[in-house]
């Protein structure tokens, strides 16, 4: 469903996404880990073609990104870091205002915000204007808006970010229904969540991919089977390595 071959991306000398190379079909939920700087974000905004490959390919249900972008990207729902709103809409508004973006009319673009806001648990604030919500709801309003068009491929850069413990686990659960048949790429820095609902992990670090498995692979790396403990040994910087590398089986 989701390829992504030799995938590149420079800013000038700096390359922040370095010959990366994955897919993803449909029924899999893929956890994209790495310490800040990593290129996760960067990866996910080429996949999402937002930005433009400085080199390698993209596609996307058989869709050329570059070539072929319109196609691609209607089969995606999108939830970017620190997704935007427009504050001065109602969350009834928002959701109604991106159905219809979505080519969505009628009663089928009612029907689609009724099910976003089952989905995300927005009832109780649907008419407040959304630059009075927490930052909790402001994020699921926003999560709300990239399943509005019940997409094929999901791509969510940070979806837990600032919720509290409930709102987490109810969005931990919503991913790992949704993976089901569709698929699902999430980024995160809560290891947690990675064992919860993901069934493959990535991890990158400068650019580049250093493992690859499901979590319990990854996990069977540690003596201890803590999936943190693989993390840091392979995400630190070059010159505390060597005093953990012992903690981690090659």
């Amino acid at each position: 469903m989701i390829n992504v071959e030799h995938l590149v991306k420079a800013f000038g000398p700096k390359l922040a996404v370095n010959d990366v190379s994955f897919s993803v079909e449909r029924g899999e939920v893929l956890g994209f880990l790495g310490p800040n700087g990593a290129g996760k974000s960067t990866t996910m905004r080429m996949i999402t073609g937002y930005y433009p490959p400085t080199s390698g390919w993209i596609t996307v249900g058989g869709h050329d990104m570059v070539e072929n972008p319109i196609a691609a990207k209607r089969l995606i729902g999108y939830l970017p870091e620190n997704a935007p709103g427009y504050a001065d809409m109602t969350v009834h508004g928002f959701l109604n205002f991106c159905a219809e973006l979505r080519g969505l009319q009628g009663d089928a673009r009612k029907r689609a915000v009724h099910r976003a806001v089952e989905l995300c648990f927005l009832e109780n604030v649907l008419y407040q204007s959304i630059d009075t919500l927490s930052k909790g709801y402001k994020h699921r309003t926003c999560l709300a808006q990239s399943l509005i068009h019940d997409p094929e491929v999901l791509i969510l850069d940070e979806p837990t970010d600032g919720l509290d413990p409930n709102q987490k686990h109810e969005v931990r659960g919503l991913i790992k229904r949704l993976g089901e048949n569709k698929v699902v790429i999430f980024s995160t820095h809560i290891l947690e969540e990675v064992e919860a609902a993901c069934s493959r992990v990535i991890i990158i670090d400068r650019g580049r991919i250093v493992a690859s498995g499901t979590p319990a692979e990854l996990k069977a790396r540690s003596p201890e089977g803590k999936l943190d403990e693989v993390f840091r040994a392979i995400t630190l910087p070059d010159t505390v390595k060597h005093e953990t590398h012992h903690e981690v089986r090659a």
